[in-house]
């Protein structure tokens, strides 16, 4: 299925909480993140996001993510909002 990505953003940057903003790419999958666990999570959240974002079928895209200590449930939940509304989708 085809469908035209658009620029589209979610979350806050309260405690406990990402922001998160994806947008289209010429090629490929980009994730840039800042986050207060980096050290500790920053290669699993980046692995959480990328196989979001190709389940959902996204292959050439930017992902900008600054995470203050959410928990893996509330990434989850941000991606799937953020893929929704990038994609255009109503239930976003």
């Amino acid at each position: 299925m085809r469908f035209k990505l658009s620029k589209a953003s979610c979350g806050t940057l309260e405690s406990s909480d990402v922001y998160m903003e994806l947008e289209p790419a010429d090629e490929g999958i980009e994730i840039v993140l800042q986050s207060v666990v980096e050290k500790q999570f920053g290669d699993s959240i980046r692995a959480l996001a990328a196989e979001m974002l190709s389940e959902a079928g996204i292959e050439n895209a930017k992902l900008n993510m600054i995470d203050k200590g959410a928990l893996e449930c509330t990434l989850r939940a941000r991606l799937e909002t953020l893929i929704a509304r990038a994609k255009g989708g109503e239930d976003a």
